[in-house]
């Protein structure tokens, strides 16, 4: 029976191999995770951000989770390409998954402060006492997050 290649690499080899194979186990999930944020009335920060993010008979779209990725793209392509460098010289896949959660929850947060949306109806900001949609508690920004769990793990 022959050497294997695997056995014949160095620590760091092995180490590398092992991160991939972690790598290619986990994912991040970045935006509103069910049941663990919700408005004053009980409504779940899920269905707060589903609403504002695709509209609603009441409420315009307005698309803060997709505009982050597509006003961002060179900037999320330059950030990944960094994150390549980082892992193939020895960062942890755990690692890598928190800095790009991180990374993209920021993106999002920014685009609900500083996105162009629809502005509110005159009845929203008498009752909020401000104009800026998508901003009122400051809960729903807040609430953004990020999850790192086995891939295909939650999916209801």
């Amino acid at each position: 029976m022959g050497v294997r290649f695997r056995d014949r690499l160095t620590p760091e080899g092995q180490r590398f191999f092992w991160e991939l194979a972690e790598l290619k186990e986990l994912e991040v999930r970045v935006g509103f995770q069910r049941g663990k944020s919700q408005e004053e009335d009980g409504t779940d920060m899920c269905d707060v951000a589903a609403f504002n993010e695709l509209g609603t008979d009441h409420i315009p779209a307005r698309p803060f989770i997709r505009q982050s990725v597509d006003d961002n793209e060179s900037k999320i392509n330059s950030f990944l390409k960094e994150e390549v460098k980082d892992f193939a010289q020895g960062k942890s896949a755990e690692q890598i998954l928190k800095e790009i959660g991180i990374f993209q929850k920021d993106l999002m947060q920014d685009k609900i402060t500083s996105g162009s949306f629809a502005p509110n109806a005159e009845s929203t900001i008498k009752k909020k006492g401000s104009s800026k949609p998508l901003v009122d508690t400051g809960r729903m920004r807040q609430s953004v997050n990020y999850v790192i769990q086995k891939k295909g793990s939650g999916d209801d």
